[in-house]
């Protein structure tokens, strides 16, 4: 009876293991099927049935990627504008958290309501007056106009005011008795205890920024104020004939900053996610 019971076991997480790794080849099929058609040459790419063996023209087609559009500049002004924004994103949704939970003052919960207004907007409707206003300024494509727009999200200081609820009320009040001050009691106490949400937020605004097509299309007009996104759309506008190599070649290189932020912050981002639901 043992035996058969340990059977079962081993039967069960066999065919657990088979199920997820059956459901990650899928999932990841079409990023593993770009990077395949990234190694091989034009012809390659348009045989029928698929040749699903990488090719021996990796060096060449990744090469043609970086150079014909300038690539690295691209990905440099994603960098830039990812990071940047990011940054100030947090810093700023955890102020307006940090004020709305510690802070009485009149209409706070209406101002905190007001916020998620922003959300109720498609981005197409936003477009359009949002450019004009970067016109105004004279922000039309600067570093600006790409991330000014960007700075503030309702969504972050969601996460970090339920997050700052959850602060026991008797470490606050330990730190009113001991003379902490509003902004030394944000610096020494609930930004350690929050560095797990900063992580998870900032994986998913790196990754939100880095993927942005279509306000900077709008909002830049110079090759040298590109982001990667519109580059692999430049890369299918280079010749008469679109090579599928290259601009397979060139979106696995934009792939990887996210892939490796996602990789440095994963533990943060599962423990912040953890953190979040209790679970």
């Amino acid at each position: 009876m043992g035996v058969s019971r340990a059977k079962w076991e081993l039967f069960k997480r066999v065919a657990l293991y088979l199920t997820i790794i059956v459901a990650i080849t899928i999932v990841c099929f079409p990023v593993i099927y770009a990077a395949i058609m990234s190694t091989r040459d034009l012809q390659g790419t348009f045989r029928y049935p698929p040749d699903l063996m990488p090719g021996n023209s990796a060096l060449s087609t990744y090469s043609q990627a970086w150079n014909t559009v300038n690539l690295g500049r691209l990905m440099l002004n994603s960098g830039i504008v990812a990071v940047s924004t990011s940054i100030i994103k947090i810093t700023l949704a955890m102020l307006a958290a940090f004020a709305i939970v510690f802070f009485d003052f009149r209409w706070k919960y209406l101002a905190f309501g007001a916020t998620f207004l922003t959300q109720l907007l498609p981005v197409p409707v936003k477009i359009v007056p949002t450019f004009q206003l970067m016109k105004n300024f004279g922000w039309v494509d600067s570093y600006y106009a790409l991330t000014v727009p960007y700075f503030a999200t309702a969504t972050g200081t969601f996460l970090f005011r339920q997050f700052f609820m959850s602060v026991p009320e008797d470490l606050v009040d330990a730190a009113r008795v001991d003379g902490c001050r509003p902004m030394k009691f944000l610096k020494d106490i609930l930004i350690p205890l929050s560095w797990n949400n900063i992580g998870a937020l900032f994986l998913v605004e790196f990754v939100y920024m880095w993927n942005r097509y279509l306000w900077p299309l709008v909002v830049t007009e110079s090759e040298s104020m590109r982001v990667s996104q519109i580059g692999i759309k430049m890369l299918m506008t280079t010749g008469s004939i679109n090579k599928w190599n290259i601009i397979m070649a060139g979106a696995i290189i934009v792939l990887l900053p996210p892939l490796v932020v996602l990789l440095f912050l994963q533990k943060t981002f599962i423990e912040g996610f953890v953190m979040r639901t209790g679970k």
